[in-house]
C-alpha cells in the first residue's frame, strides 16, 4: 500500500508522553493527513488504515531543535537534515552566523524540493544590518509590511530573495565569528523586539554575554548553548555556568543547553566538554525549570558542528527521567513544548502552542516513537508521513517538512520547483 492510498495512520499500544497534554499513558493516536485527529484508548481501524504497532515503545511529540546547524554554510554531501530526521528530530531552526537574507529562499527552496523536516533560520546579526534598509524599514521587513518598491530599492535585486526575507523567526548574534559595536546591537535590540523575532546570542564568554544582559534594558535575550560557558575556555567553568544560571533566573533571559554537553562522559564527545563541576550545575538548573529548553547545535554528519550531535538528544532526555534529574514529562518537555511556547511567546504566532510540541487534536503529527531501552528513535514523522524507521531515512517521506517561521506556517515556499526555462 502506498502512503498516498493511506485512509488514517494508526499508532497503537504506545505509552504516550505528552507533556502539554498532561498524558502520560498507553493510547493510540489516529492521524488523517498532516494532523492528530484522535486521542483515545482504543482506536477502531478500517479498510486502508496504516496499523503501526508501538507496544513496548514511548510516543513523543516531535523533537523541537532551536539550534540545529541543518544544511547550513557549505553542506555539499553530508545529508544534515536526514541525520537529523532519524535521530527524531522533526522540526529545526538553523542558526547560521554566516546565514543571510538569502537563507530564507536557499533553505526554502530545498524544503520545496524535499526535506524530511520541518525547517526554519535565524539571520545572522551582521548581515542583517548589512543593506540599505535603516531601523524602520527592518522593523517593517520583518513585519511583512515593507512595500516591494523598497524592497528592490534597498535590499535586494533579486524578487525570490525580496519575496522571502521576512520569513526567519530570529536573529543570531555570534561573538565567536564577529564583533559588532554597541550601537548596532541596541539595533538589534530594537528590531528583534518590535518585529517580535527571537534574538539569540553566542553564549561562551561570559564576560560578552554580561555585556548584552545590560543592553537589553527590559528586552528579551535568548542565551543559544549557555552551557558552553562551563567548558572553561573564556573563564573558570564553573564561576560562569554560575553567572549564566543566574542571568537565566532573570525574567527578561531564557537559554538553552546542549544535550551532549549534559551527558556523562561528553556524550558523542563532540565540541567542547563541561568541567564536572559546571555540568553538575547545570543539571541542578534544569532540575529547578532555570532552564527549559535543550538543543543539539549539531548533526552527526554536519561541517557546522557547534558543540553537540543530534544523536545525544534522546538519550540525554531519558537519562534526565532515569537519573531523576527531572520527570519522564518534564525532561521531553525540554525539546517539545518548552521551545513551542518560548516561539509563541517571542513570535506572537499562536500556531507554535496550538499545533507543535504536543499531540493533541488539531496539531500537526509531527511524532517520535522511541526505544527506551536501545535510547534511539525507531519511527519518526513529520506532519504525518513517515519519513524514519529504526535510523534509516525514507525517501518516500522526504517532501514531509514545511516552513516555519514568525509567521504561519508556510506548506510551499513556491520557490523549489520553479522552471529554469519557459518554453513556449
Amino acid at each position: 500500500m502506498h502512503e498516498t492510498d493511506t485512509r488514517h495512520t494508526i499508532l497503537k499500544n504506545g505509552l504516550l508522553i505528552d507533556p502539554s497534554n498532561g498524558i502520560e499513558a498507553v493510547k493510540d493516536i489516529v492521524i488523517e493527513g498532516d494532523q492528530v485527529i484522535e486521542v483515545c484508548d482504543k482506536a477502531g481501524a478500517e479498510k486502508g488504515d496504516r496499523l503501526i504497532d508501538c507496544a513496548g515503545l514511548e510516543i513523543w511529540p516531535g523533537l523541537i531543535d532551536i539550534h540545529l546547524h541543518v544544511s547550513d554554510l557549505f553542506e555539499i554531501h553530508t545529508n544534515t537534515a536526514y541525520g537529523a530526521a532519524e535521530d527524531g528530530v522533526t522540526t529545526a531552526l538553523s542558526p547560521g552566523a554566516g546565514n543571510t537574507f538569502m537563507a530564507p529562499a536557499l533553505l526554502g527552496a530545498e524544503m520545496d524540493r524535499g526535506l524530511p523536516l520541518n525547517a526554519g533560520v535565524f539571520l545572522g546579526a551582521a548581515n542583517v544590518l548589512g543593506t540599505r534598509l535603516n531601523e524602520e524599514e527592518l522593523i517593517a521587513l520583518f513585519s511583512g509590511t515593507l512595500g516591494q518598491e523598497d524592497r528592490e530599492r534597498k535590499l535586494s535585486h533579486n524578487n525570490i530573495v525580496n519575496r522571502t526575507a521576512q520569513y526567519a523567526v530570529g536573529i543570531k548574534e555570534h561573538m565567536g565569528h564577529f564583533l559588532l559595536p554597541d550601537e548596532k546591537i541596541q539595533k538589534l535590540y530594537t528590531i528583534t523586539d518590535q518585529a517580535n523575532l527571537l534574538f539569540t546570542s553566542h553564549t561562551q564568554d561570559i564576560g560578552h554575554t554580561l555585556h548584552l544582559f545590560e543592553m537589553a534594558k527590559g528586552r528579551h535575550l535568548h542565551l543559544g548553548h549557555a552551557n558552553a560557558a562551563g567548558c572553561g575556555t573564556d573563564e573558570e567553568a564553573a564561576r560562569a555556568m554560575k553567572q549564566v544560571i543566574d542571568l537565566c533566573r532573570q525574567k527578561e533571559v531564557s537559554g538553552e543547553f546542549v544535550t551532549t554537553m549534559l551527558r556523562e562522559g561528553g556524550g558523542c564527545r563532540e565540541g567542547l566538554k563541561m568541567a564536572e563541576p559546571a555540568r553538575q550545575m547545570a543539571l541542578e538548573a534544569l532540575a529547578e525549570h532555570v532552564v527549559t529548553i535543550l538543543v543539539s547545535d549539531g548533526q552527526n554528519q554536519s561541517t557546522m558542528k557547534g558543540f553537540g550531535d543530534t544523536r545525544d538528544n534522546i538519550p540525554c532526555l531519558l537519562e534526565l527521567a532515569e537519573n531523576k534529574v527531572l520527570s519522564k514529562k518534564d525532561a521531553v518537555a525540554l525539546m517539545t513544548s518548552n521551545p513551542a511556547k518560548l516561539l509563541a511567546q517571542r513570535t506572537k504566532n499562536e500556531e507554535w502552542r496550538s499545533r507543535y510540541g504536543h499531540l493533541g487534536i488539531g496539531a500537526y503529527a509531527n511524532i517520535t516513537i522511541v526505544e527506551p531501552n536501545r535510547k534511539h528513535a525507531v519511527y519518526v514523522l513529520t506532519n504525518g508521513r513517515l519519513v524514519s524507521f529504526e535510523k534509516r531515512y525514507l525517501r518516500s517521506g522526504g517532501r514531509a517538512g514545511y516552513w516555519v517561521s514568525k509567521f504561519q506556517t508556510k506548506k510551499s515556499m513556491g520557490i523549489g520547483e520553479l522552471p529554469m526555462y519557459d518554453i513556449k
